[in-house]
């Protein structure tokens, strides 16, 4: 039992904080294996724990590091939005590598995690032997038609649906924005309590830390992610599901193109695959790993 009686599954071999900036970014270290793998943060709204069903796997094989993205879990949340770019989130990866011992990894990242991956990939390739990218936020097709709707910036009557990705709607009814996205990421039947975590990292922080960090990423355009992309010369591993509300399919598809990269289609999956699915994207995850010890 973790103190305060709430139940782990493993306990990492070291964990600490390091700062960059003024800001805490909080990471922990498991397992031994080689290669590491440093499974990267998301977008802010969920902590690391979104991972808790690939780190025990994964660190049975490998080294595996972990951290809290800012503006969520333990680590720190700067109010300005430049804090939240693409770069502020892969100069942390790399503080948290020095600081854990890890000279080489492969990545792995899920949604907004595939910009600070990119990043990484394009400007530390020294540093990153291969990259997996789940349910990948690239933008490098059009959205979704049903988030052609949103107006992030301006202040709407009765907003529904994706109308609630919006600035004004977080800072006066966050909880009701927290509960119809996590609806829209588990897409598939018999989620229930997947949901619940999710909505209750996402309760941790509020709308105008999530604000700041959605406007700190309005830097990662299509032009932008597709020089990034065309710079990735490790090898790479897509997955993306079909069910997928959040970030559509073609989203993967492009990805794997630009960087060329396997992918693989999950049929029926939604946006947070390795929550709902951890045994096969767990076993992706490994195969794609132990090719670098080969």
């Amino acid at each position: 039992m973790k103190p305060g009686g709430v139940m782990r599954a493993l306990y990492p071999n070291s964990e600490g904080t390091v700062v960059r900036d003024g800001v805490g970014i909080r990471y922990e270290r498991y397992g031994q294996g080689w290669p590491a793998l440093l499974l990267l943060p998301t977008w802010s709204i969920v902590q690391s724990r979104h991972w808790k069903m690939q780190v025990a796997y994964l660190a049975r094989h490998f080294t595996v590091v972990c951290f809290d993205g800012r503006g969520s879990g333990r680590s720190g949340r700067p109010p300005e939005p430049a804090a939240y770019t693409d770069a502020q989130f892969a100069s942390d990866a790399i503080a948290v590598m020095d600081a854990a011992g890890v000279e080489t990894a492969v990545l792995v990242s899920v949604s907004c995690g595939t910009l600070w991956a990119l990043r990484l990939c394009a400007e530390h390739p020294e540093r990153v032997l291969g990259s997996v990218f789940i349910a990948p936020t690239a933008p490098l097709v059009p959205p979704l038609a049903e988030r052609r709707v949103q107006r992030f910036g301006k202040v709407l009557d009765d907003p529904v649906g994706w109308q609630t990705y919006n600035a004004h709607y977080w800072k006066t009814h966050y909880p009701e924005f927290v509960t119809f996205f996590m609806g829209r990421i588990f897409t598939e039947p018999h989620s229930t309590k997947q949901v619940e975590d999710a909505v209750g990292w996402a309760l941790e922080i509020d709308g105008e830390t999530l604000a700041a960090a959605h406007l700190g990423l309005e830097c990662c355009d299509a032009a932008a992610t597709r020089r990034l992309a065309a710079r990735v010369a490790c090898p790479v591993l897509v997955m993306h599901g079909t069910h997928d509300a959040v970030r559509g399919y073609a989203e993967g598809e492009a990805l794997a193109d630009f960087t060329g990269g396997a992918l693989v289609t999950l049929a029926g999956a939604g946006h947070f695959p390795h929550a709902r699915d951890p045994v096969r994207v767990n076993l992706l995850i490994k195969q794609f790993a132990d090719g670098f010890r080969r």
